[in-house]
C-alpha cells in the first residue's frame, strides 16, 4: 500500500488536473495504464466511442459500453470525477480528517453528497496488500465519546473504562504499514486470531503487558509492563501504535466529534491508510487510492440499511 510520500498544493492540484477531461485521462491512466480492458468480461479488445454515447469505451466481445467508472465505487455516480480526485485530496491533506460539512463545502455539494463520498473513499482505503511482517507493534484502544458528555438518562458509567465504546486493535508494521480494525472483545481468543490472520508466523510482535496476547504459538513475543511503568525496553515497545490511536482520537474529538460503531470500521481505513502511504497528499498517493476503488461497491442503500 505504501506510496511515494510527496505532498501537492492545491495550486499543483488545479495546475495538474485543471479539468474533468485531465481527472478522467488520470484514473484511467492509473487504472489501464494506457490500455483499456473491458470491466465486465476482462477482453482487451475494445474500442473507444468517438461520441462518448452511452459510454466512452465499448467491447467488441461483450458488446457492452463502460467507462472509467464502470466496476468501480464511482459506478453510476453523477458527481464528477474532478471532484472525486479532488476529494481523495483533501482527504489525504487533513491528517485527522475533513468533516462532511468542511467537504461540502470545498467541492460544492451537499453535505448528503459529501458523507456519502467520503465513505466510498473510505471503502477504496482499505488495507489490500498480504500479511505484515518483521517487527509488529499490537495494541488495543477503545473509541467512543466521554460519558460526561453524554445526556444523564445514556450514561452507562460514572468514570473511564471501556463501557459503551467499541474495542480497536490496532498493528503497525515498524517503519511501514498500519492496519487497525474493530473487535467483538478484547479477549484472548480474540486477539490471537487477529494476529494469526494479519502477522505472518515468525514475526517478532511487540505489545503491553495485557495477559491476553501471551500464549501464542510461532511468533517472537516481548512485552512492556505500562501497569509498572515500563515503556520501553531495548526495542520492546508499542510508541509507533500508540501515537496513531492519539492521532485517531484527535479526529473523533476535533473533526468527525462522533463516529458510529456501524461506520466506525471505515473511519479507521481512513487514518490507517493515510498513516501507511506517509504525510503525504500528492499524485501518486491519489493514484495509489483510486486503484483501491477497482472492484468496490458501496450503495447508499447499503451504507444507511
Amino acid at each position: 500500500m505504501t506510496a511515494t510520500a510527496e505532498t501537492a498544493s492545491i495550486y499543483e492540484f488545479f495546475k495538474t488536473i485543471p479539468s474533468e477531461e485531465e481527472a478522467v485521462a488520470f484514473v484511467e491512466q492509473w487504472r489501464w495504464q494506457g490500455n483499456p480492458w473491458c470491466p465486465h468480461c476482462s477482453s482487451f479488445n475494445t474500442a473507444r466511442v468517438t461520441s462518448g454515447k452511452p459510454m466512452p469505451h465499448r467491447c467488441r466481445d461483450c458488446r457492452k459500453h463502460f467507462s472509467v467508472r464502470t466496476g468501480t465505487v464511482m459506478a453510476e455516480g453523477k458527481v464528477p470525477v474532478h471532484k472525486w480526485l479532488l476529494a481523495i485530496y483533501y482527504l489525504h491533506t487533513a491528517r485527522k480528517g475533513i468533516s462532511s460539512i468542511q467537504l461540502a463545502k470545498e467541492l460544492g455539494v451537499t453535505q448528503k453528497t459529501a458523507w456519502f463520498l467520503a465513505h466510498r473513499i473510505r471503502t477504496a482505503m482499505e488495507h489490500r496488500g498480504g500479511l505484515l511482517g518483521g517487527e509488529v507493534e499490537i495494541d488495543e484502544t477503545y473509541v467512543g465519546g466521554k460519558e460526561a458528555n453524554r445526556h444523564q438518562s445514556k450514561r452507562q458509567n460514572l468514570g473511564r473504562g471501556p463501557v459503551g465504546k467499541q474495542a480497536v486493535v490496532g498493528l503497525q508494521e515498524r517503519g511501514g504499514t498500519v492496519r487497525a480494525q474493530p473487535i467483538a472483545n478484547t479477549e484472548r481468543i480474540t486477539l490471537h486470531s487477529t494476529i494469526v490472520e494479519n502477522v505472518k508466523r515468525g514475526s517478532t510482535i511487540y505489545t503491553d503487558g495485557l495477559p491476553a496476547y501471551n500464549g501464542l504459538p510461532g511468533y517472537r513475543h516481548e512485552a512492556v509492563s505500562h501497569s509498572t511503568g515500563e515503556y520501553v525496553r531495548g526495542m520492546a515497545h508499542t510508541n509507533g501504535i500508540e501515537s496513531f490511536w492519539a492521532l485517531l482520537k484527535r479526529g473523533y474529538i476535533g473533526i468527525y466529534h462522533w463516529m458510529s460503531f456501524k461506520h466506525l470500521h471505515r473511519y479507521v481505513n481512513e487514518f490507517a491508510h493515510r498513516e501507511s502511504t506517509g504525510p503525504g497528499n500528492g499524485f501518486n498517493i491519489i493514484g495509489n487510492t483510486v486503484q483501491g476503488m477497482i472492484g468496490q461497491r458501496l450503495t447508499y442503500r447499503e451504507l444507511t440499511a
